[in-house]
């Protein structure tokens, strides 16, 4: 698909959809209680639904409903699945389910798309080959096999917390008690809390010894939760709140006023580069101002790096993103999709190791590219390149918009609502 934007102002309000980082994890906790939940406020996006069948697969009754519910009937263990589990190009999927079905002690093999198949799963391998159990990669398709049984795991903090989440959703299902033991640098340590907030709404829990060591219990039970609302989703919500600060006036709708997301800290970032942020129960409101540069860690964010370095490109003076480096594990390279795409758009970006040096244009309209900007099948990239397209001397066309599939299906429906124009062909 390609997308042409016009540059406009924009106004209005935009229901953020529902937390994909939430959904995945309500999903897989339901799925796995003896008994019925309803999950509601979801949007179906490319990765939940490789979440939803893959749990169809472990024996989980799963049915979509109208208006973003999904009613399910947990297993209250998982059961080993007959077929090849595809997961799309979903990294939660992938690596939340790794350890769940390796409590099976079956064969289970996994398949994916895009960049999936290549991206690292080296934590796991070493788990896996320290307690002598297979673990194949080949052919596009990863092999494994149980029992994953209780004890304690070592594991890196500076690779994924999707790691540590896919552990604290299969141990606890373990007959004996298990210890992990993260070593640092502990990056997107919110996630691991968002992970641990959401199993303990079905009635599983865990324990922090200290900063670096989490205890989980064996012998535990996943519990249905009835309903379940899944919040809105920060991540997403950092797209169009850049596109207030930058284009016009945005109410970001669908939001709570307090939240395990790591990436809320998006509305602290904006503040920091002096756009009016305003709170109230009909959600958060962000209106365009200049932009003041600044120093932005990134290490319990990194899903917020794209945009937040298009924000970059339009403010007064040198900005400096740091702890970037797992941004070129993601989907795509996203530091190299950025550098490339914003050159085009004569908005240069300077790399140096974990670092990224950002000198803004302080707020001057950017060139029309010669030729189309890509999406590197990356949906983070798309979203921001096109609210960057919005500040464009003219239209500016991106070439594979259709990735935005991956989690935000009717992203342009929203941009196009709010008053910027789009063509999709």
């Amino acid at each position: 698909m390609r997308a042409v934007i016009h540059p406009g102002a924009a106004a209005g309000g935009v229901r953020v959809p529902s937390s994909k980082s939430i959904a995945h994890r309500a999903l897989l906790a339901a799925a796995l209680a003896e008994g019925e939940t309803v999950l509601e406020g979801l949007d179906r996006s490319e990765d939940l639904r490789a979440t939803a069948n893959a749990a169809r697969s472990f024996g989980a009754a799963i049915r979509w409903l109208p208006g973003g519910q999904i009613r399910l009937r947990g297993c209250g263990f998982p059961s080993a699945p007959t077929r090849v589990i595809d997961c799309g190009e979903s990294g939660s999927t992938l690596r939340f389910l790794i350890p769940l079905l390796a409590m099976t002690g079956k064969p289970v093999s996994f398949a994916g798309r895009g960049r999936l198949p290549e991206r690292s799963q080296q934590v796991y391998e070493a788990l896996f080959a320290e307690r002598g159990l297979p673990f194949v990669r080949g052919d596009g398709k990863l092999t494994l096999c149980g029992p994953l049984q209780s004890g304690e795991f070592r594991l890196s903090g500076a690779v994924s917390s999707q790691f540590i989440t896919g552990l604290l959703l299969a141990l606890p299902l373990a007959e004996g008690n298990s210890v992990l033991r993260i070593e640092p640098p502990f990056e997107s340590r919110p996630y691991v809390e968002l992970t641990r907030t959401v199993l303990a709404a079905f009635g599983v829990h865990s324990d922090w010894l200290d900063p670096l060591t989490l205890s989980v219990p064996g012998g535990q039970r996943y519990l249905p939760a009835g309903r379940f609302a899944v919040e809105g989703d920060f991540s997403q919500a950092a797209f169009f709140a850049a596109l207030g600060a930058l284009s016009g006036e945005i109410l970001c709708e669908n939001l709570p006023s307090a939240s395990p997301q790591g990436d809320w800290v998006i509305f602290d970032f904006l503040e920091r580069m002096g756009v009016p942020v305003s709170f109230s129960p009909a959600g958060i409101l962000v209106r365009r101002a200049p932009l003041r540069a600044g120093v932005f860690d990134l290490g319990d964010c990194p899903d917020l790096g794209p945009i937040l370095m298009v924000l970059c490109c339009f403010a007064e003076g040198e900005s400096v993103l740091l702890r970037t480096g797992r941004l070129r594990l993601k989907e795509s390279d996203r530091i190299a999709a950025m550098q490339t795409e914003l050159a085009k758009l004569g908005l240069p970006i300077d790399c140096r190791g974990q670092e990224i040096h950002i000198t803004g244009n302080g707020g001057r309209r950017c060139r029309v590219p010669d030729r189309a900007l890509f999406g590197w099948n990356d949906h983070r990239v798309v979203m921001s390149l096109a609210v960057a397209a919005t500040r464009a001397e003219g239209p500016v066309a991106i070439e594979g918009a259709q990735a935005i599939c991956k989690s935000y299906p009717h992203f342009f429906d929203d941009l196009t609502r709010v008053g910027i124009r789009v063509d999709l062909t």
